[in-house]
């Protein structure tokens, strides 16, 4: 094996990646779009509810996420989606849901929460879209255990 061969730790090949968002950016996002698909009243004490972090940590996100244009925000007041939001949001709803129903498949189970939000980070849009096509070919054959 050589030396070059691509092997890096985990933050390594985190650091290598060019992605604006962070995990937790990705998380908060996510969550942000699931309650706003509700058509909730989105604040920070929601939020600090819903993921269970303390409300100035929400906060401090929130405000990131608005900085890279993710969020509008009112000053104590809702928090709600931009265009570049409701896109981004979107696609992490859709890749939590693909590996969910996956990991469901795959382990004859009804919720996989705990392993998708431990994985989603981790995988490419090429990657869920091929395990969307694998889900969708593994049912139309009927597979089962």
């Amino acid at each position: 094996m050589k030396e070059t061969d691509g092997f890096y730790t985990l933050k390594g090949y985190s650091l290598q990646e060019k992605g604006e968002m962070t995990n937790a950016m990705e998380d908060y996002l996510e969550m942000i779009s699931r309650l706003s698909l509700e058509g909730r009243r989105i604040r920070v004490n929601d939020l600090s509810k819903m993921l269970h972090v303390k409300s100035p940590s929400v906060t401090k996100m929130v405000q990131h996420l608005a900085q890279a244009g993710y969020l509008q925000t009112e000053k104590y007041g809702d928090i709600s989606l931009t265009e570049k939001g409701r896109t981004a949001g979107s696609y992490l709803l859709h890749r939590h849901d693909v590996l969910q129903r996956f990991l469901c498949f795959l382990n004859h189970t009804e919720n996989e929460l705990e392993q998708v939000e431990k994985i989603e980070h981790f995988l490419n849009e090429n990657t869920i879209k091929n395990l969307e096509l694998l889900i969708r070919q593994l049912q139309k054959n009927n597979f089962s255990r």
